[in-house]
């Protein structure tokens, strides 16, 4: 069996995001506990009667950091790609600030703003649904994986992240390895 290639959501499943998610929101006078995650950034600025351009004028590109054992993962892969719902205003110097460095790294931009598909990083990457393995932290993200037809898990490392019985989970992020490996 040929090795899987991984593909990541950032946020929520590489990144520990939440907190720098947030702080635009609050910083724009939203109630934390008003604030959801899971969808485009331009839905959750619309459901909460804000401008993705203010939203993005507040956000610290230098907030969200590394899930533990997220570097070392990525960086000992020779290939692997992100995929976003994420502005690229955030996500790209995010991924240059840490170091890391994908084969593919597409954001929302590269979806019509309108919500991620994994369909166009396989294209880039040159490979088959069933050569890839999809990890994120939302229920979307595992739609994602389904519309194409790969492998989807948990980045169980998020507490946010909420499995249903039969879901693959993983505890850490070192435990892809094994995965990939097979």
């Amino acid at each position: 069996m040929p090795r899987l290639v991984p593909v990541f959501d950032l946020d929520g499943t590489l990144l520990d995001s939440d907190a720098a998610l947030v702080a635009p929101f609050v910083a724009l006078g939203v109630p934390e506990e008003d604030i959801t995650f899971g969808h485009t950034l331009a839905a959750e600025c619309a459901r909460l009667g804000l401008s993705v351009d203010d939203y993005l004028g507040h956000y610290d590109v230098d907030a969200a950091q590394a899930f533990p054992g997220a570097d070392a993962l990525v960086t000992s892969l020779d290939r692997w790609a992100v995929c976003s719902n994420k502005h690229p205003s955030g996500g790209v110097p995010e991924l240059a600030r840490l170091g890391w460095q994908p084969e593919v790294a597409l954001f929302a931009d590269a979806f019509g703003f309108g919500g991620k598909s994994l369909g166009p990083v396989l294209e880039a990457m040159s490979v088959r649904a069933e050569e890839v393995v999809f990890v994120g932290d939302t229920e979307h993200d595992r739609r994602c994986a389904v519309e194409v037809g790969c492998r989807f898990v948990w980045a169980g490392w998020n507490p946010r992240a909420t499995p249903t019985p039969g879901d693959q989970v993983l505890g850490a992020p070192a435990e892809l390895l094994g995965l990939l490996h097979g």
